[in-house]
């Protein structure tokens, strides 16, 4: 089903306050919650404290400040949407210490050091160990659990669509987009997605965000007293308390790796209350009201992760640990910047998933660039290695049928001059893929005597085509031949074949009735069906959804060279396939080979415009290295189209007198 312009995984604090943000700025939103009462943000205590938690400088604590500068605004806007209240509160932090530190000095300059007779008369009913502590007037809380109710309110009052108890099971991806979410409630579909998944991210993608569990409880103040005890945050070296103004304390937390295993324990639980009590020993008498648990979605270095991924249209929002009610604002401004506005904020390259991968490298394969290995068959394959700083540049595997292949360009054996030029272009292409005419072959025509022998199929995947063939039957009937003849040359698991129902003589146009009607047969023998057809989005449905391994649309009518003629059909099959896409007949120069492969296309077949050039083996090269630099180029993605211009050098800092 599609939905909506965005598609937020994740009904959590972070998932919920894009989705706001991202609907006030115009943009249809749904949201996919696993169980919203469920969520880190539900468990959490509501501290806005980047100074009394000592947040280190740099990054982190500029992304933590600029978060709390913008709560009361913030809040405010929440309010007024939902009319929930929010219990935001900058009622300022307190630490006290047990131990007097060497340098009473702090780095903040809105930080205060209060001695023992100070502490102790700011807050009275602190335990005795305590000898003084700092005071962080700028810091302070919101009630986590009401915050959430106001985002969900505020959302649906927006038209966000929220879909709760929905579970996500997969992010479907292809050709480095994703195209659907596979979820307990069926598919849903999107222009754009957010992973903001936070402690379950990593169940959906491979990046370093793992669970770590936390206990906390609450209690009650007794009616009996008629004024709260705290009227400020305690935040101590292995405890932190937080008063509600609906007299709840919360107590917090404990800090366990041990993934997403669930309950409170005895242990957790006591261990909670010693630290709590001993800071602040009233407590003690007072009734407990609640046990909970969560878990806090932690990286390796303890700071989140924003922005692209390896899917272009998918962002991350996730990993932010302690600080996820903290930094919902910011978060949420930032991530609707990045994905409508293309407006990267400096910080977010701090935060980039790919830092957890630095020695990750992207590997080309590509034929050494000696000109005289052109006529060599001999010529052999070198891998060039290019360091990156971001997985982003890291290809997905190109697999067809269960089988992996490096090259992502595909050759054929008819039209050349004669054997050796075939098997001297095949090298210089460094394809892995041949596709060989089966009647052709089986009949000696012109060109193909030999030409089962001449190839060495221990290195090289044949693709038995079904050329020539102008029936369904026919075709069904070349294919069986096809599978024996890979068998006879010892490709015994080959069950590819390349589908061709052509009645047409002239113009050589695939039928593509008696195309559907052959693949559905030759799918349910168990081969791997390649057809080809006609750039026609609704046939290459059909042929996926039977079964077929990949779809090849015609880029023009076959060795007419004419080039890239049916640029917006291959797009839309491209945009909705499942499978691999396969650019197939032509393309005449290495040019549209690259643009086809910026397209998205997952590979090119290429025979005539390599077979017939002057050279045959230097254009296969050339046409591996426009499938190179076309794929390099999808992957990298470009620019975006401007109807105005825009200065390559920046205008800031220039001499101006």
């Amino acid at each position: 089903m599609t939905t909506s312009d965005v598609l937020i995984i994740g009904g959590g604090v972070v998932g919920l306050a894009i989705a706001v943000e991202l609907k006030l700025r115009g943009t249809s939103v749904t949201v996919l919650s696993r169980d919203f009462r469920a969520a880190a943000s539900h468990a959490a205590a509501g501290m806005l404290a980047p100074q009394a938690e000592k947040i280190h400088s740099g990054a982190m604590r500029d992304l933590c400040l600029e978060s709390r500068s913008l709560y009361p605004e913030w809040i405010d806007k929440l309010e007024q949407l939902s009319g929930v209240t929010t219990g935001y509160w900058a009622c300022g932090i307190l630490a006290p210490i047990y131990q007097k530190p060497s340098d009473t000095a702090e780095d903040d300059a809105v930080a205060y050091w209060l001695d023992q007779n100070a502490i102790h008369l700011y807050q009275p009913g602190l335990s005795r160990d305590v000898i003084g502590g700092w005071w962080y007037p700028e810091d302070g809380q919101v009630d986590n659990r009401a915050l959430m109710r106001s985002l969900w309110t505020s959302a649906e009052s927006l038209g966000i669509n929220i879909q709760d108890n929905v579970t996500v099971q997969a992010i479907q991806q292809q050709q480095r987009r994703v195209i659907g979410v596979q979820t307990s409630a069926g598919v849903y579909r999107a222009e754009h997605y957010v992973l903001a998944a936070g402690a379950w991210s990593n169940e959906l993608l491979p990046i370093a965000v793992r669970p770590k569990k936390g206990q906390m409880l609450s209690l009650r103040v007794p009616e009996s007293h008629y004024e709260l005890p705290l009227q400020r945050v305690l935040y101590g070296s292995d405890t932190y308390i937080v008063p509600r103004r609906d007299r709840r304390i919360i107590i917090g937390a404990t800090s366990e790796d041990v993934g997403l295993t669930p309950y409170n324990t005895p242990l957790g639980i006591q261990t909670l209350l010693q630290n709590a009590t001993r800071l602040l020993p009233q407590l003690q008498n007072y009734p407990i009201d609640e046990f909970w648990w969560g878990f806090r979605p932690a990286t390796p270095d303890e700071l989140p992760i924003f922005g692209s991924s390896l899917c272009h249209n998918l962002t991350l929002a996730t990993g932010h640990y302690r600080n996820g009610i903290l930094l919902a604002p910011v978060t949420a401004k930032l991530i609707a910047d990045f994905i409508w506005q293309q407006k990267s904020h400096p910080l977010l390259e701090h935060f980039h998933f790919s830092r957890f991968y630095p020695d990750n490298k992207l590997t080309l394969v590509l034929p050494k660039s000696s000109p005289t290995q052109f006529l060599s068959p001999a010529t052999k394959m070198q891998t060039l290695e290019k360091p990156i700083e971001s997985l982003v540049e890291i290809d997905t595997p190109f697999i067809i049928a269960g089988r992996r292949f490096n090259s992502r360009l595909m050759t054929g054996t008819g039209k050349y001059r004669s054997i050796e030029q075939m098997q001297q272009s095949i090298v210089a292409s460094g394809c892995e893929i041949v596709t060989v005419a089966v009647r052709r072959v089986q009949t000696n025509a012109p060109g193909h005597e030999g030409l089962a022998e001449a190839l060495d199929w221990n290195k090289i995947w044949m693709l038995p085509n079904t050329a020539g063939c102008q029936t369904a039957e026919e075709a069904i009937r070349v294919a069986r031949l096809g599978r024996e003849m890979a068998k006879l040359l010892g490709q015994e698991d080959n069950n590819f074949v390349k589908l061709e129902v052509i009645p047409d003589a002239k113009y050589l146009l695939p039928d593509p009735i008696g195309t559907l009607e052959a693949a559905e047969k030759l799918v349910k023998e168990g081969f791997a069906v390649l057809p080809y057809i006609n750039a026609d989005p609704m046939l290459a449905k059909r042929l996926e959804d039977v079964g077929c391994a990949t779809v090849m649309p015609l880029a023009s009518p076959i060795g007419s060279g004419q080039g890239l003629k049916t640029t917006a059909n291959i797009q839309i099959i491209i945009e909705n396939a499942n499978v691999p896409v396969v650019v197939d007949a032509g393309i005449g120069t290495p040019s549209e080979a690259a643009q086809a492969m910026e397209l998205g296309a997952d590979a090119l077949l290429i025979n005539t415009a390599i077979a017939q050039a002057h050279n045959p083996p230097a254009m296969a090269r050339a046409m591996s290295m426009g499938a190179i630099a076309g794929r390099l180029a999808y992957l990298a993605g470009r620019i975006p189209i401007k109807d105005y211009a825009s200065p390559s050098s920046p205008l800031s800092g220039t001499i101006t007198s």
